[in-house]
């Protein structure tokens, strides 16, 4: 017996073209005999498209209502922030990966910084500058150069710049702004690039992988041409010693628990070279990239787990998640929603 599965991707973020790529990997390492497969693609001004068809928003979302899972493979805002969560539980259909709070709060950089530290995790130092704020003086004494100017809610290093002088924030907060009016401006972080990617596996047994370390070439940092355009190189493992790994698998654990992850999770930490062992946890990223040169797939490749058995535990995961809240008691959403 076959599954219905849809793949869920696009949207109106910046990071559009990025959850077409992801999608395009998953789509061509799914086992179509085992798999009923539905491509549903948002456009960039908010269309839908199921089957390579423009179809209009009821009959799409009673498309997403028929099926056994969806696979959202989206990206940044209205979509990885919990949007898509959230209408998912709605429709009452199981979809892989976190639900609507870690959503929300894993991609609210300011947010997440403030629940990883409540846990005991380390964290750079940073403020948040609303709209119609700027750095104050307080602030900019308790930071230190470089700093870095993120947008809050965005991923792929969209509108990230480093500011080696305070004189160049404003213009920083300008392109920050382009992407997300609430801006994340942290102290930057010296030292190794280490990810790590956590999966939760069907029977709910979490598990974090070997960690890959970031070499960047030149004196760049990893932004988006460096993610996308071959300007990193990934070593798995990270050369580390036994008991640094264990360290920072223990803490990328914490953080999936912390966010109140479901599925799968990527933490990006800072390695400090001198002083404190303690890693500094950088970003998390509650769907991370899988497209061919995406860390998550590739540190699960190196473990002995393929993409195409990724998929499958984070569609079992999915199932197994939606049964288990079905027997325990936990109300499901209604199917019985009239969509016209």
């Amino acid at each position: 017996m076959t599954t219905r599965l849809a793949v869920l991707y696009g949207g109106q973020s910046g990071e559009h073209e990025v959850s077409c790529r992801s999608a395009a990997s998953i789509l061509a390492h799914l086992d179509r005999e085992r798999y009923q497969v539905t491509e549903v693609l948002i456009d960039r001004d908010g269309g839908w498209h199921v089957g390579g068809r423009p179809t209009p928003l009821p009959a799409a979302l009673r498309v997403l209502r028929a099926q056994d899972v969806v696979f959202p493979a989206l990206h940044g805002p209205y979509g990885e922030d919990g949007t898509v969560s959230s209408l998912l539980e709605w429709l009452g259909v199981p979809y892989v990966g976190n639900g609507v709070f870690a959503s929300a709060a894993g991609m609210d950089k300011g947010v997440t910084k403030r629940l990883l530290a409540a846990e005991g995790l380390r964290v750079s130092p940073g403020v948040t500058v609303r709209p119609g704020e700027e750095l104050s003086p307080d602030d900019q004494r308790r930071l230190q150069l470089p700093v870095f100017v993120k947008p809050a809610r965005a991923g792929s290093s969209l509108g990230v710049v480093k500011v080696d002088d305070w004189a160049g924030v404003p213009a920083a907060l300008e392109q920050a702004r382009q992407v997300d009016p609430k801006v994340l401006i942290e102290q930057g972080a010296r030292g190794r690039e280490i990810d790590v990617a956590v999966l939760q596996h069907p029977d709910g047994r979490v598990q974090a992988g070997p960690p890959l370390e970031i070499r960047v070439s030149g004196a760049g940092f990893f932004d988006y041409d460096a993610k996308y355009d071959g300007g990193a190189t990934f070593q798995i493992p990270a050369p580390l010693d036994a008991a640094t790994t264990e360290v920072l698998q223990d803490r990328a654990i914490r953080a999936f628990q912390a966010l109140d992850c479901r599925g799968l999770l990527r933490v990006d930490f800072f390695l400090p070279a001198e002083g404190s062992p303690e890693p500094i946890v950088n970003e998390v990223n509650t769907f991370p990239g899988f497209t061919a040169a995406s860390q998550f797939p590739q540190i699960w490749q190196q473990a002995g787990i393929g993409f195409a058995t990724l998929i499958d535990i984070l569609i079992s995961g999915a199932l197994a998640d939606q049964d288990h809240r079905h027997h325990s008691g936990l109300p499901r959403q209604a199917r019985a929603v009239d969509l016209v």
